[in-house]
């Protein structure tokens, strides 16, 4: 390497490492400010609200995270609506399994035949929708597992509130719970030691959430209505964040949930993995250019240990690298131990050098292209839609 380009690359991850570290600091300080606001206490509420979820085969766990939202310590009224765009679709049978255990719920199963986009399960909750009874909305996916407290921690916070605007939506944070294979262990570490600390952060900076988390979607049936309603969002591949963004455009506040969700992440190979990973990097950066470029200076970790190789292992840069790995450690095990409650994920801590640098080499591939594969598909990403790859003109 020419002296005066590995001068620049010194410079840079330097840095870039430095950078990186501050923002672990950041990190750290919004994770502590959430923990103190979850503390507070919050006014009663408990309206009557739908419970809505889009099926599609079966997920790991799914009956079990089925019962937990028939565990509710809920005063208010509730049901759960499950939908299906397929009368044979394996997941019936865990529906009914669900009435059988629990006859005294209000539990549906309605089949949802149309297809009005390329999201399918959009498709689905539009139909379901119309069936639902309550003003109140509570979306949520099939492998969602939840606390008994949940369904009353999310909708109280949608009580009135002096001098503050209304409340349209309420979203929450999540960990996963990864099945067997190290693909899906990297999966979880990403979710809790990156992503959900991202959230916390973005709340600090941009004061407050202004788009929603696919883990929960708890709506008001009139801030939807003021946000275009679901059917906007047909052809969307990111409906969690769209909706969240548009109920806040109308006026609304969209606001984050005490409780957190467990979400189930199933046994995923290296391929697997990589789609996922690209579909959600190429969505951000599709949804959000500005925040995609700078994810640059959250793989602080990533910046040092290549600031460690070119700078030959000097002084400098050793120090810098393990300065580094204590923020980085101290910021996932605040997030993910502390604020998720997830375990599972600060056992495999250890994983995190080379999870950090494989996230970075496909942070990098995200800005090739905007193909992304969902559910077995693959789609071209425009703009928020999807265009299925053989409808390109």
């Amino acid at each position: 390497m020419p002296h005066a380009l590995l001068v620049a690359a010194q410079i840079v991850t330097t840095v870039l490492t430095v950078a990186g570290m501050g923002y672990f600091v950041a990190a750290l300080w919004a994770a502590a400010s959430f923990l103190r606001e979850r503390g507070k206490s919050q006014k009663n509420f408990a309206p009557g609200v739908s419970i809505l979820k889009a099926l599609k085969g079966c997920d790991p766990g799914m009956l079990e995270a089925f019962r937990s939202h028939c565990q509710q310590s809920y005063t208010g009224e509730y049901e759960l609506l499950f939908g299906v765009a397929d009368a044979n679709d394996p997941a019936i049978a865990a529906v009914e399994q669900l009435q059988k255990e629990f006859p005294r719920h209000a539990i549906r199963l309605l089949v949802c035949p149309k297809q009005l986009g390329s999201n399918k399960k959009i498709s689905t909750l539009i139909q379901m929708e119309h069936e639902a009874q309550y003003d109140y909305l509570l979306i949520n996916d099939s492998d969602i597992t939840v606390s008994p407290q949940y369904l009353a921690d999310v909708m109280r916070r949608f009580a009135p509130q002096e001098s503050a605007p209304e409340v349209g939506m309420v979203t929450a944070l999540y960990r996963g719970h990864a099945h067997s294979s190290l693909a899906a262990h990297f999966e979880s570490l990403g979710i809790a030691t990156d992503f959900q600390a991202g959230v916390l952060l973005s709340i600090k900076v941009e004061g407050g959430l202004h788009y929603g988390l696919g883990s929960t979607l708890a709506v008001s049936r009139k801030a939807l209505r003021a946000a275009g309603g679901l059917s906007a969002l047909v052809d969307q591949l990111a409906d969690d964040h769209e909706i969240g963004k548009r109920i806040d455009k109308a006026g609304y506040q969209v606001v984050l949930a005490g409780e957190v969700v467990e979400t189930s992440i199933p046994a995923y190979n290296w391929r697997d993995f990589i789609d996922h990973q690209l579909r959600w990097l190429r969505t951000v950066r599709d949804t959000r250019p500005g925040g995609y470029f700078g994810m640059i200076f959250t793989h602080g970790l990533g910046w040092a240990l290549i600031n460690a190789l070119v700078c030959f292992g000097s002084p400098l840069s050793l120090a810098l690298l393990a300065a580094s790995l204590v923020l980085r450690l101290a910021m996932a095990t605040l997030v993910a131990g502390t604020v998720l409650g997830d375990r599972q994920t600060v056992a495999t801590l250890w994983l995190l050098p080379a999870r950090d640098l494989a996230q970075m080499a496909l942070w990098v591939a995200g800005f090739c292209g905007n193909t992304i594969v969902w559910r077995g598909q693959r789609f071209v990403l425009k703009h928020g839609k999807l265009i299925a790859r053989d409808e390109r003109s």
